[in-house]
C-alpha cells in the first residue's frame, strides 16, 4: 500500500498511563504516512521507572537522522537536556530504563521514503535496561523496601557518546551475605556484556569500593535467590570525563558537560582542585547560563552551582548561582575547593566556563621605606629564585631559611607612587614565572603600600588567561600566613627608625616656628 498523508482521524501518540503497554508508529506494520509527527508521554506512579523496548524498527536511514527519526526522552519530551537519543534506519534502539516516572517518544516522518516504522513496549518497575548519559542512579528493585526473590536485573551503561571511563559508587548496599557471595550478589563488569572482565561481586551489608571502568561501558547484573533479602541498593554512575575531574595543576579551566551546547538534565557533576597546602583557590567565571531562579522561592532551586571551602560538600558553602550572571570571582579560605553542578529533569541551558589559578602563600609587609616579602620556598619548590622578582629580574629573590625573601627599598625595583581614594600609596608588581619551554606563564601580584599606616596589601592582576580577566581582585586584606614571621628585630629597628625620623620632623617644625617669630619682634 502506498503511504499517505496522515489523515486527521488517526491515532498517533498520547498519554501512556497504564503500569504497561504497546504503542506503534500509525499504520503498522505497514508503511507509516509521510510528514507525521506523533509524541507519546508514558506516566506511571511516582517513584517507579520505565523500561522502554523496541522490538521492531526500521526508518528511512540517514547519517544524522535528519529525514525520519525517533526521539526518546528521559522525562518530558522536547527538552534537549533529557534526550536519551535520536534513531533511524534498521538497527533499533536499545532498552532504555528512565531516571523518573515519565518518559516520551517523539516519532516524525517527512515528506518522501517510508518505511514499516516501529512497534515498542513498556513497563514500570522492570529492573535493568540501557542507560545512557553522563550521570544517572541504579536501585534494586523495590528499594527501599525489601527486594522480590528470584530477580535478575541487568544494567548497561555507556554508549549514546558516553566517551569516557565511567566510576559507580555505592550510597546505600544490603544484600544477602555468604560464602562467596553465591546466593544474593551484584556483579560488575569492565565492559558491555559478561564476557568483559569482572571488577567485582558483593554481597553483605558493607558498600563495594568506589569502581571505575577502563571503557566507557559497565554492566551491572543483580541477582536473588528463591529466599531471604535484603534492603537492596542504591547507585550513582558518572562519566569520569566531563563529569567527575580532579585539577592538581596550580591553575586550569573546565567547562560544563557538552559546553557550549545544552548540558544534559539529571546531573551530578565534581570539580575537586586540590592545590599544595598554603595556597588559596581562585576561581572566575568566563560565562555562565542556568535554569534561572523559582518563582516562587527566589532561589536556586532547580539547576545550580555550588562551591564548598575544604574539597568536601561538608566544608563551608562559598557561593550557589544559578541563571544568567555575571560573577565576581571567589576565593577558597583553604587549598582545597569542590565544584558541584546539580541539574533537575528539565530545562537545560548553555552551562559554564570556569578558569581557576593557585593564589601564592605569601607575607608581605612594609615600613615607611621598605617592602618585605616572604614565600615558603616548598609552595614554589620547583622553581629557582631568580623566578620570583619584584619589578624587574634584577629585584630577585633571595633564599633564607625555607623561605624566599625579597626586602627592597621603595626607589628600587620599578615602585612607583600613586594616589588612590586620596591617599599616597606606593605600587610594585610581583612576578613569579612558571613557564615550562615555549610555554609562557608568567603570574603578576600587585604589591601595595600605604607607609603612613604601614599597612600592605598584594592582589592577583594577571592569572589564568589575561584576555580573558577584566578584573583584579583583592586577594590578602593583611594577609594572614602562618610561617616564619619576620625577624621581629627587624621591624622593632624599623619601628624605632620611624620614631627619630617623626622626632626630627617636630623638632625641625619648632625652630622654623621660633625662627618666623624672631623675624617678626625684629
Amino acid at each position: 500500500s502506498h503511504p499517505l498523508l496522515c489523515p486527521p482521524g488517526i491515532k498517533c501518540g498520547g498519554v501512556l498511563s497504564a503500569p504497561s503497554g504497546n504503542f506503534s508508529s500509525p499504520n503498522f506494520p505497514g508503511l507509516y504516512p509521510y510528514e507525521t509527527e506523533c509524541t507519546w508521554l508514558i506516566v506511571v506512579a511516582e517513584g517507579s521507572s520505565v523500561l522502554l523496548s523496541f522490538s521492531h524498527f526500521e526508518l528511512e536511514y540517514h547519517d544524522t537522522c535528519a529525514y525520519d527519526y525517533l526521539q526518546v526522552y528521559n522525562g518530558a519530551a522536547q527538552d534537549r537536556g533529557n534526550l536519551l537519543g535520536t534513531f533511524c534506519g534498521h538497527s533499533p534502539p536499545p532498552p532504555f530504563s528512565s531516571a523518573w516516572h515519565v518518559m516520551a517518544v517523539v516519532f516524525r516522518s517527512d515528506r518522501h521514503v517510508a518505511k514499516h516504522g516501529f512497534a515498542a513496549a513498556y513497563k514500570k518497575d522492570a529492573c535493568g535496561g540501557q542507560l545512557t548519559g553522563l550521570s544517572g542512579e541504579i536501585t534494586s528493585p523495590r528499594y527501599p523496601e525489601s527486594y522480590p526473590n528470584d530477580a535478575e536485573c541487568r544494567w548497561s551503561i555507556g554508549g549514546a557518546g558516553a566517551g569516557g571511563p565511567l566510576t559507580l559508587v555505592f550510597a546505600d548496599f544490603q544484600v544477602e551475605g555468604g560464602q562467596g557471595c553465591g546466593f544474593d550478589y551484584v556483579a560488575l563488569f569492565d565492559g558491555p556484556t559478561v564476557a568483559a572482565p569482572r571488577l567485582g561481586r558483593y554481597c553483605g551489608s558493607a558498600r563495594p569500593p568506589r569502581t571505575v571502568s577502563s571503557t566507557p561501558h559497565l554492566l551491572i547484573i543483580f541477582k536473588s535467590d528463591f529466599n531471604i533479602g535484603g534492603r537492596g541498593f542504591k547507585a550513582h554512575f558518572y562519566s569520569a570525563g566531563e563529569c567527575q575531574e580532579v585539577f592538581t595543576t596550580i591553575k586550569g579551566n573546565f567547562s560544563s558537560p557538552q559546553y557550549p551546547n545544552f548540558y544534559p538534565n539529571n546531573l551530578k557533576c565534581q570539580w575537586s582542585i586540590q592545590l599544595p597546602p598554603g595556597y588559596r583557590v581562585k576561581v572566575f567565571f568566563l560565562d555562565m547560563e542556568l535554569e534561572g531562579r523559582s518563582s516562587l522561592t527566589g532561589g536556586c532551586d532547580y539547576d545550580h552551582l555550588s562551591a564548598f571551602d575544604g574539597g568536601t560538600e561538608n566544608g563551608s558553602l562559598l557561593g550557589q548561582w544559578c541563571g544568567w550572571e555575571s560573577l565576581a570571582p571567589v576565593t577558597s579560605h583553604s587549598n582545597r575547593l569542590l565544584l558541584v553542578l546539580h541539574t533537575d529533569r528539565n530545562t537545560a541551558k548553555r552551562g559554564f566556563s570556569i578558569s581557576y589559578v593557585g593564589v601564592v602563600p605569601m607575607n608581605v609587609s612594609c615600613t615607611r621605606t621598605d617592602f618585605h616579602i616572604q614565600i615558603p620556598v616548598q609552595s614554589l619548590a620547583q622553581l629557582e629564585r631568580n623566578r620570583i622578582y619584584l619589578g624587574t629580574p634584577s629585584c630577585a629573590a633571595q633564599v633564607v631559611g625555607r623561605n624566599f625573601k625579597i626586602h627592597t627599598r621603595f626607589d628600587t625595583c620599578a615602585t612607583e607612587s600613586q594616589r588612590r581614594n586620596n591617599t599616597s600609596v606606593i605600587v610594585s608588581t610581583l612576578y613569579i614565572d612558571f613557564s615550562v619551554g615555549d610555554q609562557e606563564d608568567i603570574h603578576q601580584y600587585e604589591v601595595q603600600c600605604e607607609p603612613k599606616r604601614k599597612e600592605a596589601s598584594v592582589t592577583l592582576i594577571v592569572g589564568p588567561d589575561p584576555s580573558r580577566l577584566s578584573q583584579a581582585e583583592n586577594l590578602v586584606d593583611a594577609q594572614q600566613w602562618e610561617g616564619e614571621a619576620i625577624d621581629a628585630r627587624e621591624i622593632k629597628s624599623q619601628d624605632t627608625s620611624d620614631i627619630v625620623f617623626i622626632s626630627i620632623c617636630i623638632l625641625a617644625g619648632l625652630l622654623m616656628v621660633i625662627a618666623v617669630v624672631g623675624l617678626v619682634l625684629l
